[in-house]
């Protein structure tokens, strides 16, 4: 890919112009956790994700920085203890 100098302000800008979407099943295994929570943190927790025809898509920057402000805290009325894993 040959992009025009200046193009893009950052890398980061570049990766996401080029990051691929992700599936539920990946993001579960991106943060080990259940594919069920991963549904629950769309629903109740504002995970960005982004309807495409009945699938759920996701960009894993978006994830990551969900996670670091907080998204994924344990507070909350859908945090279970003992959450089956994988």
């Amino acid at each position: 890919m040959q992009v025009a100098p200046g193009a893009f302000a950052t890398w980061e800008s570049l990766l996401m112009s080029t990051e691929p979407w992700v599936s539920v099943e990946d993001v579960a295994k991106h943060l080990s956790v259940a594919k069920d929570s991963i549904y629950r943190w769309i629903e109740h927790k504002g995970l960005p994700a982004h309807k495409v025809g009945r699938l759920w898509k996701f960009k894993l920057t978006e994830v990551d920085d969900w996670v670091r402000a907080g998204g994924a805290g344990s507070e909350g009325p859908d945090h279970t203890d003992g959450e089956a894993q994988g």
